[in-house]
């Protein structure tokens, strides 16, 4: 299991590597244009009918938690990276593998 969930942080922290790496790139390509691509941006490349069909969903929900949903999709895509970085730290070696 320990095994399993570091390869999984070590997959989020690259995947946050990657969309930091095309936003920087970006912003590169068009000079004075900062680029920040959130998971609602990311999400909608993947498929715009699911995206649209999960904000209805959400729609549906009280305003203070179709707030909270709607505030987690406006965060930056490389932020997943922080959930990777905190995995491995729960996850990370322990005693019994230094063995």
């Amino acid at each position: 299991m320990y095994a399993f969930m570091r390869l999984f942080s070590l997959f989020l922290v690259v995947i946050a590597l990657m969309f930091l790496g095309a936003d920087a790139i970006t912003s590169l390509e068009h000079p004075g244009r900062i680029t920040v691509r959130s998971f609602e941006v990311v999400w909608g490349l993947f498929d715009t009918g699911s995206l649209a069909g999960f904000k209805a969903w959400v729609a549906t929900l009280p305003g203070w938690l179709a707030n909270i949903v709607y505030s987690a999709l406006a965060i930056p895509a490389w932020a997943i990276g922080v959930i990777g970085v905190v995995l491995a730290f729960v996850f990370g070696r322990n005693r019994e593998d230094e063995a």
